[in-house]
C-alpha cells in the first residue's frame, strides 16, 4: 500500500501554495517555519517528488507537480475534515466549535448582539471568534482555520459560499458648524473637492468608500485620489479626525447606531444618489457540511440589522 500524505502535512502544503511565504504559511498553521519546511520535505522524500522549485532563492515556486498535488490535496483535506463535521452536524444540528471571523469595520458594532444571539438561541455552539481584515479572514477560511466569517460585501471573496443579510447604509460625519451640515441628506456628487478621511489599505471599507467617491467625483481608479485623502485605522480613529476637522469620512450605519459617535461633537447626515451601502453578509467553505447550519444562523443574524427596513436580504 501507498503512503498516506498526513493531514498536517497537507496543511502545511496548501497553506503554502495559498499563501507563497514561508513565514506566513508557518503563522497560519501555528507552528514555526523550521517545522513547516520540514513537513513538505518529508512529504517530496515520501511521495519521492520534487514539489517546490528551489533554485529561485527565496521566492517561492511551486513545480508543475506541486501545483496539481497542493489543488488535489485541498480537496482531500476538505473532504477529511468534512467526516467529522458531517458526523457531529448528524447527530445534533448547531452543536459544538463554531470558528467566526468578522472583520473590524464590523466587530465593534456586531460581537455584542451576536454572541447574545447565540448564547440565547443557540446555546450548545461554543464560539471563538477572530477579528481581522477580510483578505486574512479569507485565508484563514481556506486553510481550516475559521468556520464562518461576517463579512461586508462586495469584496473578494471568491472561492466561498455566501449569503447577503442586510443592507448597511453609508453615512457622512462631518465636523460641526461644516457647509454640508445644512442638508438632511448628503448626495454623492457633494463629495466632489471634499477632503476625505478614509480607512487605511487593507480594509474593505476604504475601497467601498473609493467607489462611492468615484460615483460624485467621476474618478477613474484610485490614483485619483491624489493627496486629498487622511488615513485611519479605524473608525473611531476616523471619528476623532473628523471632530479636529480634518475631512469628512463615510461610515456605515450599523457603526453610528453602535455607537460610534457617542463623545464626539461631529454632525451625521445620511449619504444619498446611487448605490450608497454595503451589504453585510456571511462567507464559509463551499460544500461545508455544516451549510445547513449556516444559513439557520442566518437567518437569525438577519435580525441583528439596525435598520429595520434593510432586512429583506435574508428570508425568515
Amino acid at each position: 500500500m501507498l503512503p498516506l500524505p498526513s493531514a498536517q502535512q497537507l496543511r502545511y502544503l496548501i497553506a503554502l501554495s495559498e499563501l507563497r511565504h514561508f513565514g506566513r504559511a508557518a503563522a497560519a498553521c501555528a507552528v514555526t517555519q523550521s517545522t513547516l519546511s520540514a513537513g513538505i520535505m518529508a512529504l517530496e522524500r515520501q511521495l519521492d517528488a520534487q514539489l517546490l522549485d528551489r533554485t529561485v532563492g527565496k521566492k517561492v515556486v511551486f513545480t508543475p507537480l506541486g501545483h496539481e498535488i497542493a489543488a488535489k490535496g485541498r480537496h482531500a483535506l476538505e473532504a477529511l475534515e468534512a467526516v467529522p463535521q458531517l458526523a457531529a452536524a448528524a447527530r445534533t444540528p448547531l452543536t459544538g466549535p463554531l470558528r467566526l471571523g468578522v472583520i473590524p469595520t464590523i466587530g465593534p458594532f456586531l460581537v455584542a448582539p451576536l454572541v447574545k444571539t447565540i448564547r440565547t438561541r443557540f446555546p450548545q455552539i461554543t464560539l471563538s471568534i477572530t477579528e481581522d481584515t477580510t483578505e486574512h479572514l479569507l485565508e484563514k477560511l481556506a486553510l481550516g482555520r475559521l468556520d464562518i466569517l461576517v463579512l461586508a460585501m462586495p469584496c473578494l471573496c471568491d472561492g466561498t459560499e455566501t449569503i447577503p443579510l442586510w443592507r448597511d447604509p453609508f453615512q457622512v460625519i462631518m465636523p460641526e458648524g461644516h457647509p454640508l451640515a445644512c442638508l438632511s441628506h448628503v448626495p454623492v456628487e457633494r463629495l466632489e473637492d471634499q477632503r476625505m478621511i478614509m480607512m487605511e489599505d487593507g480594509h474593505c471599507l476604504r475601497e467601498q468608500t473609493l467607489a462611492v467617491c468615484r460615483q460624485g467625483r467621476g474618478w477613474d481608479s484610485a490614483e485619483d485620489e491624489g493627496d486629498s485623502t487622511f488615513t485611519a485605522t479605524s473608525l473611531h480613529t476616523m471619528a476623532d479626525m473628523v471632530e479636529l476637522g480634518l475631512g469628512i469620512g463615510v461610515v456605515p450605519a450599523l457603526a453610528t447606531e453602535g455607537g460610534l459617535l457617542q463623545n464626539h461633537k461631529v454632525i451625521m447626515r445620511p449619504l444619498s444618489g446611487g448605490p450608497v451601502w454595503r451589504t453585510v453578509g456571511l462567507a464559509w467553505r463551499p460544500r461545508s457540511p455544516r451549510a445547513a447550519d449556516f444559513h439557520t444562523l442566518a437567518t437569525a443574524f438577519s435580525a441583528l440589522a439596525p435598520h429595520k427596513e434593510h432586512t429583506a436580504l435574508t428570508p425568515e
